[in-house]
C-alpha cells in the first residue's frame, strides 16, 4: 500500500507533470514525427515516414560531429574554468562580502545581460577595424591578434563565455560557503586546522554538492550556447564555431534540411537526458554513501 506521504508527493507533483506534458510533450511528439519523416517547409501540413534515413544522414555528416566535438570542448573547458574561478573568487572575496554584500550586486551583473546582447558588445570591442580593443593594442604594442580569425576564435568565445558566467558560480559558492555553520570552523582550529587544511578538509567536502549542481547546470549551459556565439561570429570562419544547436539552426533555416534538423535536435535531446540521468544516479550513489 502506498505511504500517505508519497501519495501525497505525488498528488503535489500532479500539475507541474500536467503542465509540463502540455508545454513540451505534444512539441517534442510532433519532433520525433518529423525527424522520422521526409519533410519541407512545403510538406509540413503532409509530411511522409521514411524512417530512420534521417538519422544516419546526420550521423554520416562531418559537419554533425565537428558541432558535436566543438560543444563538448566549450561545454567542458568553460564550465571547468567558471566553477573553478567562482570557488576560488568565493573563498577569497568572502571577508569582502560579508563586510559589503552589496558589492554582490555589482559582481553579478554580468549575469543580468542577455548573452544575445554580450556577443554584440564583444562584436563591436573585438572588431579588427573598429573596435577599442584591438586599437588600443595596436597604440601601446604595435600590434594585435585577429580575435575573431580562425586561430583565435575559439579561446575568444571561451573567454567571453566564462567572463559573462563565472558570476553565477561564484553566487552559488558564495552562499553556499557563508552558509557553513561557525562551530564546524571553530571546531576545526580547536583540532589545528588552519588555513588550506581547514578549507581541503573540512570547508570543500561540505561545498561539493553546490560544486557539483554548478558544473552540471554550467557543462550543460555551454553544451547548448548558441545565441551569444551567432550574434558574435555565426558558424565562424569555416564553421569553427559551429555548436550544435547553430548547426540545427543552419540546416532548418539555411539549409531547408528540416528531417535531419529535427533528427539531429532529437539525438542532442537524448544526448542531454542521458547525461542528467547519469550526472543524478551518481550524485544519489554518493548521497547514499
Amino acid at each position: 500500500m502506498m505511504a500517505p506521504k508519497t501519495r501525497e508527493n505525488r498528488l503535489l507533483a500532479t500539475p507541474l507533470v500536467l503542465y509540463l506534458l502540455l508545454l513540451l510533450g505534444f512539441p517534442s511528439l510532433l519532433n520525433v514525427f518529423y525527424s522520422l519523416s521526409d519533410v519541407t517547409f512545403e510538406t509540413l501540413r503532409t509530411p511522409r515516414l521514411s524512417g530512420f534515413g534521417n538519422f544516419a544522414a546526420v550521423l554520416s555528416d562531418p559537419a554533425f560531429w565537428r558541432a558535436v566535438w566543438f560543444s563538448l570542448r566549450f561545454g567542458v573547458l568553460t564550465a571547468t574554468v567558471e566553477v573553478a574561478l567562482g570557488l576560488f573568487l568565493a573563498v577569497f572575496l568572502s571577508p569582502l562580502l560579508q563586510a559589503r554584500p552589496w558589492l554582490l550586486a555589482l559582481l553579478t551583473l554580468p549575469i543580468m545581460i542577455a548573452p544575445a546582447m554580450m556577443g554584440l558588445m564583444y562584436r563591436l570591442v573585438l572588431h579588427e577595424f573598429v573596435g577599442p580593443l584591438p586599437y588600443y593594442l595596436f597604440e601601446w604594442f604595435g600590434n594585435s591578434p585577429a580575435f575573431l580569425s580562425p586561430g583565435w576564435v575559439f579561446w575568444t568565445v571561451c573567454v567571453i563565455e566564462i567572463l559573462q558566467w563565472t558570476p553565477f558560480a561564484l553566487l552559488l559558492f558564495h552562499l553556499a560557503y557563508s552558509s557553513i555553520p561557525a562551530d564546524v570552523r571553530e571546531a576545526a582550529r580547536m583540532d589545528g586546522a588552519r588555513g588550506w587544511r581547514t578549507f581541503r578538509r573540512v570547508e570543500l567536502p561540505m561545498l561539493m554538492p553546490t560544486l557539483a549542481l554548478a558544473a552540471v547546470i554550467r557543462l550543460i549551459d555551454g553544451i547548448r550556447v548558441f545565441d551569444n556565439i551567432y550574434v558574435l561570429v555565426g558558424a565562424g570562419p569555416g564553421g569553427s564555431t559551429t555548436s550544435l544547436p547553430i548547426y540545427i539552426y543552419t540546416s532548418f533555416f539555411r539549409g531547408g534540411s528540416l528531417g535531419p534538423a529535427l533528427a539531429a535536435s532529437v539525438l542532442f535531446a537524448l544526448a542531454a537526458f542521458a547525461g542528467l540521468f547519469l550526472a543524478l544516479r551518481a550524485a544519489d550513489r554518493r548521497a547514499g554513501a
